[in-house]
């Protein structure tokens, strides 16, 4: 299905371990004619220097650190430009920029195009690690809709809706 991109973060950010972030889409309604709803996910391996727990806490952290609310609102980073979060797509290419990682991710055409036409994507920064899903390995829709539906991920991570940008010409 989708394959997760991996970035280390420096070595004072070396709590947080590995970071990775995966692609997938909604599935498109039927009867509606917006396009499905992209969304990204960043998570840690839980490989940090202290172990998984101090990992979870340090991403917390940092979430705080910038702002974001953990499990309770969807933060629109298109109406709050002081986030320093910002998302560029082009070319299959998803490059995701928070002050405490860069990563570039391939996305398939369609995720491409559904950002582009919706113009925002949905981010998910899980506190909690996923130690399975390790870079470049497949991870399966079940396996993933597994890990992303659950309640406590869900409460523990922060959601936002993240403004597209495309290069300019």
């Amino acid at each position: 299905m989708t394959s997760s991109t991996v970035d280390s973060p420096g070595q004072q950010r070396s709590l947080l371990g590995t970071l990775a972030v995966i692609p997938w889409t909604s599935e498109p309604s039927d009867e509606s004619e917006k396009p499905a709803t992209p969304f990204l996910m960043v998570y840690s391996l839980g490989d940090g220097t202290e172990g998984p727990e101090a990992g979870e806490e340090a991403m917390r952290s940092e979430l705080e650190r910038l702002g974001l609310s953990i499990g309770e609102r969807l933060t629109d980073l298109g109406r709050e430009p002081q986030i320093p979060v910002s998302l560029l797509v082009e070319a299959q290419r998803a490059v995701l920029q928070l002050p405490f990682m860069k990563a570039q991710c391939p996305v398939p055409p369609e995720w491409e195009k559904d950002a582009h036409e919706s113009g925002t994507a949905y981010l998910i920064i899980a506190t909690r690690p996923w130690p399975e899903a390790v870079a470049g390995k497949e991870v399966g829709p079940d396996r993933l809709r597994a890990f992303v539906s659950d309640e406590l991920l869900l409460q523990s991570s922060a959601h936002c809706l993240l403004p597209v940008r495309r290069v300019r010409t």
